[in-house]
């Protein structure tokens, strides 16, 4: 079980660090995004923030398993708000989100599951 919740904090990590940096350098992908889903552009640092400290939090988590814990459910937080944001607009391209929103609950879980 050790192995798992090690393999899928990191790639989660990973997965919410690059989205992270591509919102914080205004790559032209999450402009699209924020366009689509009718969001401010100048929303786009802030988000990129939330992500990086998800990403980071899931990291710290190795240390301070409350950190990891508070950083996992953080981050389902915020992909629970962005299909609310496609699902505003009609966007039914999901596999993006799906793919972050499963990460990130399979690292609650196994945060979970692992030090509680």
């Amino acid at each position: 079980m050790y192995a798992a919740y090690v393999t899928i904090t990191i790639l989660a990590s990973v997965f919410t660090g690059v989205a992270a940096v591509t919102y914080l350098i205004g790559h032209d992908y999450p402009k699209a995004q924020m366009d689509m889903k009718r969001l401010p552009r100048a929303w786009m640092p802030r988000l990129g923030t939330a992500l990086a400290a998800g990403s980071l939090g899931l990291l710290a988590g190795f240390a301070v398993p409350l950190l990891g814990t508070l950083a996992a459910a953080g981050l389902v937080a915020y992909f629970v708000g962005a299909l609310i944001a496609h699902l505003r607009v009609g966007s039914r391209q999901l596999v993006g989100w799906a793919v972050f929103f499963s990460t990130s609950v399979a690292a609650l879980v196994l945060n979970l599951v692992h030090h509680w």
